[in-house]
Order: C-alpha cells, then structure tokens, then sequence
C-alpha cells in the first residue's frame, strides 16, 4: 500500500535546547521543543525530532526562530503494563527564519476507530478521531484528531476505515492524569485540531 499524505510546516521560537533522543541506522536523532504562538495568543509547545546532519547544517540553538518542515510521527512507548503513544515532528528540513508563527497540518488516512461525538461544557459539538496514515517499510502513524461543529457531525457518522483528508494545526493540550497512587501528575497531550475534513470515497484518488 502506498504511503497517504503526511505533511507539517511550522515557525516558531526554539524554546529548548536539542538533547540527544535516539539513534537509527547510525543516525543520531535529537529532540527539542518548539513554541508556536495561535491567532488567539495561546502557545503551542510542540516536539520535534531532528537529525544531527539537519541540525549542524541550520547551526541552530536555544531561543532562535526557525521554520521546520516535515511529517507527524507516533510510536507506543511501553510504561509498566501500559503503552502510551507519543506524538513528535519529524523534521525533513530545518532553517533560521524570522517569519511570522505558523502550523499547517494536511494528512490523508483511515479511521482506525470508530469517532466519539460529544459537547464541550460551553455546548461546542466535538467529534474524537484516530487516523491511521500509512509510511513507507510497512509503519503507520495513529494520530488523534479533533473535529468541530458540522464537521465534527459528519465525522461521527464514518464508519472505522473511511479515508479522509484533512487540514489543521497541531496543537498541545496540558491536563492532569490521576496515578493508580492517588497523586496527580501533569501530563502534555498533542492532537490535530483539522480545520476542515473531506471524507474520501474508494474510487477517489489521494489529492495532491
């Protein structure tokens, strides 16, 4: 199966340093966290994974604005008993810039479970989403998503393996989790807020 859309492009300000995350291949990957102002003024932090190379080349350090394209990546990381997925950017390309802040998202994918509806305590119509989008070597990334009003109506209505392909954001959302001991812990969660969505029909080709 061909890989569907997967594409990000952000600006913003590098609001920490690149630590060392990983490598693969004999590729060092590195991990910074990149902030990214909305219209409405709230900031979205957001992860992004960059090789050395990338990083070397952009000269790129703690407090600079840069302009970063590439893809939405997941991977289920084991925690005890538990997996928890997490969410990063996955950087392609890398510059200095000093753009205004931006957040494009476009993904072409599959629900892979079947859409929650619900409201929002102000009375807001929200639908949960998971899209299942294909990659190269046989990997998929299961990315959440968020859809409002009518939109948000006629996604509920999909069926687990209807294609869609949507555009939004990426947003951060900070909520506080209750430990199996009591305690409470703040926890970071990142999904596509889609600004629009158009569901695909079998015999519809991807759209470039």
């Amino acid at each position: 199966m061909e890989p569907m859309i997967n594409h990000i492009d952000l600006c913003g300000t590098m609001a920490s340093a690149p630590s060392f995350s990983h490598e693969n291949h004999g590729r060092r990957f590195y991990r910074f966290l990149l902030e990214v102002e909305r219209l409405s003024g709230t900031v979205d932090t957001l992860p992004v994974l960059a090789s050395w190379e990338l990083l070397e080349q952009a000269d790129v350090s703690w407090g600079e604005r840069v302009a970063v394209s590439g893809q939405i990546r997941s991977f289920n990381q084991r925690a005890t008993l538990r997996r928890k997925l997490v969410i990063s950017v996955y950087a392609e390309t890398l510059t200095l810039t000093d753009e205004q802040p931006d957040n494009r998202v476009r993904l072409t994918g599959a629900l892979c479970r079947a859409p929650v509806f619900r409201r929002t305590p102000l009375g807001r119509e929200i639908c949960d989403g998971m899209l299942a989008v294909n990659r190269p070597y046989h990997r998929t990334d299961y990315l959440p998503c968020i859809f409002w009003g009518r939109t948000a109506r006629q996604v509920s209505q999909l069926g687990v393996g209807s294609k869609l392909c949507l555009e939004g954001r990426l947003q951060s959302r900070v909520y506080t989790k209750l430990l199996d001991d009591g305690t409470a812990m703040e926890r970071t969660a990142y999904e596509i807020s889609a600004v629009s969505a158009q569901a695909l029909t079998a015999e519809e080709e991807v759209p470039v």
